[in-house]
C-alpha cells in the first residue's frame, strides 16, 4: 500500500512541477517511463519487490483524475495521506484464484479472507482490490463477470392495480 502511495505522490509532484514550472504536461508515458527509473535508485530499489502492476494502475488512476480535471469534472489530483487507508488493484495477471483462496504475486502464501457470501458459481474473478479503511480494517473486493437472467416483459396497460 506504503509503495502505490509513493508512487502516485511522486508522479502528481513531477506533474505539478512540470505544468508549474515549465507549462507543460506530463502524461501516463513519461511517468511509466519515470517508475522505471526510480526502481533502478538505491533508495527505491524496494519498489522491485512488490508487483509492478498496482504501481502501474497508480499510475492510470492519476492520469484519469488528471483527465477529469482538465474536462472540469473534478478539482485538482490531492496527494495520498497514509492516515486515511487506501486501495491497490491487481487484474487477472497478477493474482490467482484457485479452491477459494487468492493467492498475490510476490506473496508467499494466500490472503487470509473471511468471505462474506460465496462468489456465484462459475464466477473467475478478473481484478482483487485490497482496501485499507482508516479504522485498520482491510477490505478484499473481487470483480467478477456474470450472466443476469432478463425479467419477462410485463405489459404495463394490464397491471394498471395503482387505481390512479
Amino acid at each position: 500500500m506504503g509503495c502505490t502511495r509513493l508512487v502516485y505522490n511522486r508522479a502528481l509532484a513531477v506533474r505539478t512541477e512540470g505544468w508549474y514550472e515549465k507549462q507543460e504536461r506530463i502524461g501516463y508515458k513519461e511517468t511509466s517511463a519515470l517508475l522505471t527509473e526510480w526502481k533502478r535508485e538505491n533508495e527505491l530499489s524496494f519498489l522491485n519487490e512488490v508487483s509492478c502492476v498496482p504501481l502501474q494502475q497508480e499510475l492510470r488512476h492519476l492520469q484519469k483524475a488528471f483527465a477529469n480535471f482538465f474536462a472540469g469534472w473534478a478539482k485538482y489530483p490531492n496527494f495520498k495521506k497514509k492516515r486515511n487507508g487506501g486501495s491497490v488493484e491487481f487484474t487477472k495477471s497478477e493474482f490467482k484464484f484457485k479452491d477459494g483462496q487468492v493467492f498475490l504475486a510476490k506473496c508467499s502464501g494466500p490472503l487470509p479472507i473471511r468471505w462474506s457470501r460465496a462468489l456465484p458459481k462459475g464466477a473467475e474473478p478478473s481484478t482483487v482490490t485490497l482496501k485499507l479503511a482508516p479504522s485498520g480494517k482491510w477490505f478484499v473486493s473481487l470483480l467478477v463477470e456474470i450472466g443476469i437472467e432478463t425479467l419477462p416483459a410485463v405489459d404495463s396497460k394490464a397491471d394498471n392495480s395503482t387505481g390512479a
